[in-house]
């Protein structure tokens, strides 16, 4: 597919695949965006509408925005399809852009169980385009019962799902407190998110937004082993609505700086910038 350009190969730059990115984020214009990715050094940028009713709480723009920008600067952008799971047009709507070129389902982002009829539709949609299905798991909010996530891993072992957002990375440690967004101190080994990493050869988890820099900058030490143990699994995102790409209000451009200083060498590094999205998006 071309990923890496042939100036940045000339250069010996180091390739970056964004998973996690939205048009129109907090009113970010286009420009804006791809300002913003360059700024950060990102070869491709996989970009993640809004449903239909609603714009990821953060106005995000919706199937049609990614297209339009995708089709517009090929060699920048790549998109996934999205829909609301529980709504009559669900199959319809994510078949439409999946059949358009897009490369994943999600954000996954809304108010149902993880588990419920309706997210089993979605992943048996994913099973039959072969695409992975990103989810943003947050207590009491979106995907809820975490804890019985592992029973769509079971259901469904060839769709590869991607966890992300609070309560997924708060789960790292065993001993969390669901009601915390963003906690912080030293982490237990063996949290849900920890396991289903180690269990299930399908799950992937989504570095992005100041969820995933916070479970690596909370307890270095364990993030450091975390990384090493993980890095097969692991893969780069921004999520950052910010118009700069760089400095302490980018969460994106901090994460890159964060897993190339606690990786354990550089091929980890390269795995989780670019090679493992490249292998589970079948990008080569």
């Amino acid at each position: 597919m071309g990923l890496i350009p042939v100036a940045a190969l000339a250069q010996g730059a180091e390739p970056v695949l964004d998973i996690h990115q939205h048009t129109n984020y907090s009113g970010r214009t286009d420009d804006e965006l791809i300002a913003h990715q360059r700024a950060m050094g990102i070869t491709k940028t996989i970009l993640l509408p809004a449903g239909s009713k609603y714009g990821l709480a953060a106005g995000c723009g919706g199937n049609d925005t990614v297209v339009a920008l995708a089709r517009a600067y090929p060699e920048k952008f790549l998109f996934f399809a999205n829909e609301l799971p529980d709504i009559p047009q669900t199959k319809s709507v994510l078949e439409k852009f999946l059949k358009a070129g897009a490369i994943g389902i999600g954000e996954q982002k809304f108010h149902v169980e993880c588990d419920s009829k309706a997210m089993q539709l979605v992943a048996e949609i994913a099973r039959h385009h072969g695409v992975p299905v990103l989810m943003h798991f947050q207590y009491k909010t979106y995907n809820l019962g975490i804890e019985r996530f592992y029973k769509m891993l079971d259901k469904y072992p060839t769709v590869n799902f991607i966890g992300h957002a609070q309560t997924w990375w708060g789960n790292i440690d065993k001993n969390h407190d669901q009601s915390v967004m963003y906690p912080k101190g030293p982490v237990v080994p063996g949290g849900i998110t920890d396991r289903l990493f180690s269990d299930y050869p399908n799950i992937y988890g989504d570095l992005s937004a100041g969820s995933g820099l916070n479970a690596l900058l909370r307890d270095e030490d364990f993030a450091r082993d975390f990384l090493k143990r993980h890095q097969d699994k692991l893969l780069y995102g921004s999520d950052c609505n910010d118009r700069i790409g760089t400095g302490k209000p980018c969460s994106g451009s901090q994460q890159l700086a964060t897993v190339r200083r606690l990786a354990p060498d550089a091929e980890a590094v390269r795995k989780m910038l670019y090679g493992n999205a490249v292998r589970l998006f079948k990008l080569s």
